[in-house]
């Protein structure tokens, strides 16, 4: 049975085999990580591996645990300030600009994994549908900040557009990646935005 570090060593030890498995993964996919490979891009040994991982399924968990960590960190100041109209557009616009940056390559790396393990493995696909409700989460939180301000029509369903908005953030980011053509999460924005101005279009008015 894998066990937990209880020590720094150990605590950056298993950190170590996390990151490598999770960069060979984004580099080969999941298929093209092999246990060897990560040991020796950690560098640890085989041991040390199986020591805190139950395989080559509980790594995969692990890896997509800190790739959702990864991705709710690197987009947290910018997520937190979707409590306006303008903070909303911010948000969508640079999600655009990163795409255009990156010469519409990459896609979105919770979706990617979801693509290769959510049928696969139940544990990964948990972490996976955590690391999306923790976003979807982002949204609502803001948009709720939204209603509560007045800014929102009354009676809009804010879980609702909290998740059209993550349906559209995904939807822009896979057609961007298969298309090699940043237009279509711009377009995908556009509608997410969309959504939020039909709901505070009206706001005030029964």
């Amino acid at each position: 049975m894998p066990s937990e570090p209880t020590t720094a060593r150990g605590r950056a030890t298993r950190e170590r085999i996390v990151l490598a498995a999770a960069g060979l993964v984004a580099e080969r996919g999941v298929a093209g990580m092999s246990l060897d490979d990560v040991c020796a891009q950690a560098p640890a040994s085989k041991s040390q591996l199986y020591h805190y991982f139950d395989g080559r399924d509980d790594l995969q968990q692990a890896v997509a645990e800190t790739t959702c960590g990864t991705v709710m960190d690197v987009q947290a100041d910018v997520l937190g300030g979707f409590d306006t109209l303008d903070g909303a557009e911010r948000y969508l616009d640079a999600l655009v600009a990163l795409q255009e940056q990156r010469g519409a390559r990459g896609g979105c790396p919770i979706g990617s994994l979801a693509g290769q393990l959510a049928e696969h493995h139940e544990g990964s696909r948990l972490a996976l549908a955590d690391g999306f409700d923790r976003w979807e989460t982002g949204f609502r939180v803001g948009l709720q900040a939204m209603a509560d301000r007045g800014d929102l029509r009354a009676g809009t369903e804010v879980a609702t557009v909290a998740t059209q908005v993550l349906a559209a953030v995904q939807g822009g980011l896979l057609l961007t990646q298969v298309r090699r053509d940043a237009r279509q999460v711009r377009i995908a924005m556009d509608g997410a935005l969309a959504q939020i101005t039909a709901a505070r279009r009206h706001a005030g008015r029964s």
